[in-house]
């Protein structure tokens, strides 16, 4: 399945921490609060359950905004409105836009691709954070982990309007366990890499609260050729 996206770089006179990913998001959201790709929430303050079409993230202290199908047009839109961020009583003046456009690839394969993730996965909920703290080892956390990957990739897949066709199949090389927060709550993320027999596109984000910034994975430049079995 090929798939629209839009990458738009900001640069500002200060440098941005991680967490303000989060504080752009909502500071984007009340200047457009008009649309729903942007916040993605209903007029009445209902959230839209779907995978997030414009995402926020900080990579190397510089914001980027992901805008996914008909978010294409709200990111757009963000470029040509947005000049300035007011975030924590204090103003960012945007000195350098970036954007471009780009046709991705969202689909099953039939070899592995090694992705690894920029920001934290967040992979664990309520429901399953005391299942994965009572599993007795790694062995067993890592396929607990990978099931989870799986179910992302195929929820995101889902809401994008992709049926996945044949089992996904993942192999954990590394991850590990990072402290990190959401919403000013202690969250447990992972950071590491991970190969799938799945195309995703660069800077996509998986699990939880991607449209924060979280679970942002990038190819890595080592492809796995074998073929899947």
């Amino acid at each position: 399945m090929n798939i629209d996206a839009i990458y738009l770089w900001l640069g500002t006179d200060t440098k941005l921490s991680s967490n303000f990913a989060e504080k752009v998001r909502g500071f984007i959201g009340k200047k457009m609060i008009e649309d729903t790709n942007i916040h993605n929430h209903e007029a009445g303050g209902k959230c839209i359950y779907r995978y997030p079409i414009v995402q926020y993230k900080i990579l190397d202290k510089i914001l980027l905004l992901i805008g996914i199908q008909d978010g294409v047009d709200s990111v757009w839109q963000i470029f040509e409105n947005i000049s300035r961020l007011d975030l924590d009583n204090k103003e960012y003046e945007i000195l350098d836009k970036r954007s471009f456009l780009k046709q991705n690839s969202l689909t099953y394969v039939d070899k592995h691709i090694s992705y690894y993730f920029l920001t934290p996965w967040l992979a664990l909920n309520e429901k399953n954070f005391p299942k994965y703290q009572n599993l007795k080892n790694w062995k067993e956390k890592k396929e607990f982990l990978a099931k989870i990957l799986i179910g992302n990739i195929i929820s995101m897949s889902k809401s994008l309007g992709y049926t996945v066709p044949e089992p996904i199949m993942i192999e954990i090389d590394n991850l590990k366990e990072v402290k990190t927060s959401l919403k000013g709550t202690p969250m447990l993320g992972f950071f590491g890499a991970f190969s799938v027999n799945f195309a995703i596109p660069d800077y996509f984000g998986i699990g939880k609260s991607v449209s924060r910034g979280f679970g942002t994975i990038v190819r890595s430049q080592k492809t796995d050729k074998r073929q899947c079995q």
